[in-house]
């Protein structure tokens, strides 16, 4: 790689990436159900418009910025898929508007109540997706939680289509590690998803759309009669924790931090880096399946390939630590020297940068944009 910017960027291997959304497209497909994919992690209409080239149905988005964003992008089809709140309405009708066919969520009467208050005020009609719990524990209804027909019927109170179906997430998918383990998951979150929508639909209430998802429970693919559509993000990237899950290969890893080798601290035993937890993040959520992950692995510049034994074991806020056992690592990552780093969490890192430089055979062809922001 020649003329590179200023480290620390981030660096996206358009190859890898392209292999990565065929994969998921293929699972999708295999099933005959409607892969949605969920751009929070990607953040990028370069990278959307590769997903949507390839068969994907809409999106998925995480703030109402990402929302307008993809729209502007010519992007109409999207589901805000973070539980809405009173004093966002207004500029989800404005986006409605414009021409979106945006959905927006929520799990509760309070909100539900505010929407439907919100919609008959303006003469809008809102379409809104119950959210689900099925074992994650972070938000939803259980499936058979008397709010659901209730919710429904606020939402159908603004004309036909308010109440536009049901979402579950199984984010309690990332605390397995073995395909036994993520399949039944699936299994269970399907099983949920068919579970609400036969509540919904006795009280007399159709939902259009039977939506799940997470990386590991899409591309495990369990029973999905009744569903869909499918949702999933970080797998057009992956990262060191899906490969510490075996969900994915170090070799599926598309997106790396380039960063510079500032220094050598010998009575510490630690090379020094300028990617530290602002440009990798401070999550380690790999350390249960992997302990010697840290804060992400280094890999040679040129190759991609890991450098045995190395991560980075310690950052602040712009410095990176590589903890250092044998001499000839100082040898090997002179000051000056380049390498990647590959991230534990890719949404969290991705969020540092503003664009992606991306890589392709080996020579930096494209700066893509990223939207970062609420």
């Amino acid at each position: 790689m020649d003329m590179l910017p200023n480290t620390p960027f981030l660096l996206l291997d358009q190859q890898k990436l392209e292999a990565n959304l065929d994969r998921m497209q293929q699972a999708a497909n295999g099933k005959s159900v409607l892969l949605r994919p969920h751009l929070k992690t990607a953040k990028s209409l370069a990278v959307a418009e590769k997903a949507m080239a390839r068969g994907a149905k809409g999106i998925t988005v995480s703030t109402l910025l990402e929302a307008e964003y993809f729209f502007d992008g010519g992007i109409a089809d999207i589901i805000y898929a973070v539980g809405m709140t009173a004093d966002k309405l207004d500029r989800a009708m404005d986006l409605v508007r414009r021409g979106a066919d945006l959905k927006i969520m929520t799990d509760n009467l309070v909100v539900a109540q505010a929407i439907a208050d919100h919609g008959h005020r303006h003469g809008h009609c809102h379409k809104t997706l119950i959210e689900l719990d099925c074992g994650d524990h972070r938000a939803g209804l259980l499936p058979e939680d008397p709010d659901l027909p209730q919710i429904a019927a606020m939402l159908e109170s603004q004309g036909k289509g308010g109440f536009a179906g049901v979402l579950t997430h199984a984010g309690h998918s990332y605390g397995e590690n073995t395909p036994a383990g993520i399949e039944k998951i699936a299994n269970e979150e399907s099983d949920c998803a068919r579970r609400a929508v036969a509540m919904v639909t006795n009280a007399g209430f159709e939902p259009g759309i039977v939506s799940i998802g997470s990386t590991p429970t899409a591309l495990a693919l369990g029973e999905l009669d009744g569903v869909t559509e499918i949702r999933a993000g970080v797998y057009m990237f992956f990262d060191v924790d899906q490969m510490a899950r075996g969900v994915c290969n170090i070799s599926d890893l598309a997106l790396s931090v380039v960063s510079t080798v500032i220094g050598h601290n010998r009575a510490a035993g630690k090379i020094l880096l300028d990617a530290g937890g602002l440009a990798l993040s401070k999550d380690r959520s790999a350390d249960s399946n992997m302990a010697q992950a840290g804060y992400g692995l280094v890999c040679d510049l040129e190759s991609g390939r890991r450098l045995d034994g190395l991560s980075v074991t310690a950052v602040s806020q712009e410095h990176g630590h590589v903890k250092v056992s044998d001499e000839r690592d100082y040898v090997r990552l002179p000051i000056g020297a380049k390498i990647r780093i590959l991230p534990i969490h890719a949404c969290m890192t991705a969020a540092a940068y503003p664009h992606y430089h991306v890589l392709h055979s080996g020579k930096l062809v494209a700066l893509w944009e990223r939207v970062n922001g609420w």
